[in-house]
């Protein structure tokens, strides 16, 4: 079927917007997590919490940023099992760093 028949609507737009506002919520974690580490540091351990976040934090910017230009077209491919897994465990690390840094 070719790519002209399709009329995906808004659905693009919408998918592009949910991730700029994941990536916003990923943003304001991050940033948390650096203030809690300044504000209330508990030695070298909330240091290092606070960097890992920041690796997992540009992890998932990476992985929406792809994503972001994938939807561009028409017909995006869809998000590859490699960058889905990816996505997920820099979530997940973000909650793991915190819960350290509050521990």
């Amino acid at each position: 079927m070719p790519d002209a028949a399709r009329d995906p609507g808004l659905q693009p737009e919408r998918t592009r917007l949910a991730w700029r506002r994941t990536t916003l919520s990923c943003t304001v974690v991050a940033i948390l997590a650096g203030r809690q580490a300044l504000h209330g540091g508990t030695g070298p351990a909330a240091l290092i919490a606070v960097a890992l976040s920041v690796l997992a934090w540009l992890g998932f910017l990476r992985v929406a940023h792809l994503r972001v230009t994938a939807m561009v077209t028409a017909r995006p491919r869809p998000m590859s099992p490699r960058s889905a897994l990816t996505s997920a465990a820099c979530t997940v690390a973000l909650a793991v760093f915190a819960a350290a840094m509050l521990f």
